[in-house]
């Protein structure tokens, strides 16, 4: 607003859609979230902008936001036999289409080659689109009855999409890859194997510990056994017996003389 004073000051409000999940600054018309746990797709806010003049002026305009749930576990891949640069150009087309037979709202998570970029653009007519719905409550639509439907609207869609791409058509479901380990998984994983291996080591060190004292004085005892034996002609006062035991001896002859 070009004009100065109040009649330049604008304030900004969500006047209809999510507002439970959505809030916006006022001064600066800055939107963002409030509470959007569980919850993903595309919602639509209706923003106003008014000035504060003595009469008021105001405008309006919607807003699309769209809540990312790439980490869901309800994401279904669909195979296109398209090259993936095609596939990009016309990803908005592609979600028409699958919204208008599915009857959920559609959200398009990725669109990815398996080959290397390179060959993908180039030669590789195979491209994986990640998809996942959303149902009127903007909450996730379960991967298997998105599957279920997509098998069931096969025929319907290709027909669709072959109007989209001007050439023949193939849409299959494809394998969704595994979820990555939160941070914080990978690293209770990894503490847990060092303290296992800690613990492990340890063990190991008190057998050991535990062996060699034992062999220590198994060999410790026959030392001083052999010890005995050699001063037994000497002026030892003790001697062993057949069983290994120590007893007194009487002294030498000479050694009365």
């Amino acid at each position: 607003d070009p004009d100065s004073g109040d009649n330049g000051l604008l304030l900004y409000s969500l006047v209809r859609g999510q507002t439970d999940e959505f809030d916006i600054d006022k001064n600066t018309g800055q939107i963002f979230t409030v509470s959007v746990a569980g919850k993903a797709g595309t919602f639509h806010l209706e923003v106003q902008a008014a000035d504060q003049g003595t009469r008021r002026l105001t405008a309006r305009t919607t807003v699309n936001v769209t809540v990312d749930s790439s980490s869901s576990s309800n994401i279904v891949v669909l195979v296109l036999n398209q090259k993936i640069n095609v596939v990009e150009r016309n990803s908005d087309e592609i979600q028409r289409v699958l919204e208008d037979k599915l009857g959920w709202n559609v959200y398009i998570v990725s669109v990815y080659s398996k080959e290397t970029e390179r060959q993908a653009r180039s030669s590789t007519d195979e491209t994986q689109v990640k998809i996942i719905a959303f149902d009127e409550a903007h909450l996730e639509v379960p991967a298997e009855d998105v599957k279920r439907s997509l098998r069931e609207q096969k025929a319907d869609i290709e027909v669709q999409l072959e109007e989209v791409f001007s050439a023949s058509v193939s849409a299959a479901i494809g394998e969704a890859p595994a979820a990555a380990a939160p941070p914080e998984l990978v690293a209770a994983i990894v503490l847990g194997v060092l303290l296992a291996g800690t613990f492990v080591a340890f063990l190991a060190y008190v057998l050991l510990d535990l062996r060699r004292r034992r062999y220590r004085g198994k060999h410790g005892k026959k030392n001083l056994v052999k010890k005995v034996e050699s001063m037994e002609g000497i002026d030892n006062p003790w001697a062993v017996d057949k069983n290994g035991s120590l007893k007194s001896l009487d002294k030498p002859e000479h050694m009365n003389n």
